[in-house]
């Protein structure tokens, strides 16, 4: 992805931080544009297309978490990286329930930000580009596509974010076998720190919900092993 052409909503409510990562990040080349609450950012990010968002979650008016998900309602595929002070581990995995494809703590290094969003943005641009070979699969009654990353049955048509396309197809791609847990780490996250782990979790269980009106499909979990895809005939 062209960084020039990068389109990077950033919500932060400490004026003094938000205008230094706003210029940090002009700087690198981002087209950046600071809302100072949860509420401006919901309210810009209708009016205008974004490549990423960075949200702060102790946002006055509109918290992050409010703002994220009245944001996915707006556009599902838009990444989203949480940036704040609270370090407790519900809230982050509240974050990746709600669909975050990252967050980092308070205090931090803009480089680490930096580089934490390009890979966001290099995880992404991957997903909607990748070529190739086909990328539609069949789960059951379900058909898959993975460059548009949606997943249709006969009355839905659920939008998925990245994270959840790459981690469906690398299940698809196993189908009836186990996909080990350090495989799928390492592939979609990079790391298989224990926490990552944790957030897949959360993926897995919301793949299932999606899966969950085709009785013969089965997402399983493979004790200390992994994750099987069974598709019953």
């Amino acid at each position: 992805m062209d960084k020039s052409q990068t389109q990077l909503l950033l919500a932060e409510d400490d004026r003094n931080l938000g205008n230094i990562l706003k210029n940090y990040l002009d700087v690198k080349g981002y087209a950046t544009t600071l809302c100072i609450n949860g509420q401006e950012a919901v309210e810009t990010f209708s009016r205008k297309d974004f490549d990423i968002c960075i949200l702060d979650i102790m946002m006055p008016v509109k918290d992050g978490f409010a703002a994220a998900t009245e944001i996915r309602a707006l556009n599902k595929k838009v990444p989203i990286l949480f940036l704040t002070a609270k370090a407790l581990q519900e809230d982050k995995l509240k974050g990746f329930e709600l669909g975050a494809d990252d967050y980092i703590t308070k205090p931090f290094s803009m480089e680490e930000l930096l580089l934490r969003m390009q890979a966001i943005l290099r995880r992404t641009d991957e997903t909607l580009k990748s070529a190739g070979s086909d990328s539609v699969y069949h789960i059951g009654s379900y058909a898959f596509d993975y460059n548009r990353q949606t997943l249709i049955s006969k009355n839905t048509e659920q939008k998925l974010t990245s994270k959840e396309a790459g981690l469906l197809r690398l299940l698809c791609t196993h189908a009836n076998d186990v996909l080990d847990r350090h495989t799928a780490l390492k592939e979609i996250w990079n790391d298989d720190s224990y926490f990552n782990a944790r957030s897949m979790d959360v993926y897995i269980v919301k793949l299932r919900k999606y899966l969950k009106d085709d009785p013969r499909v089965e997402l399983l979990n493979v004790h200390g092993v992994g994750f099987k895809l069974v598709m019953n005939t």
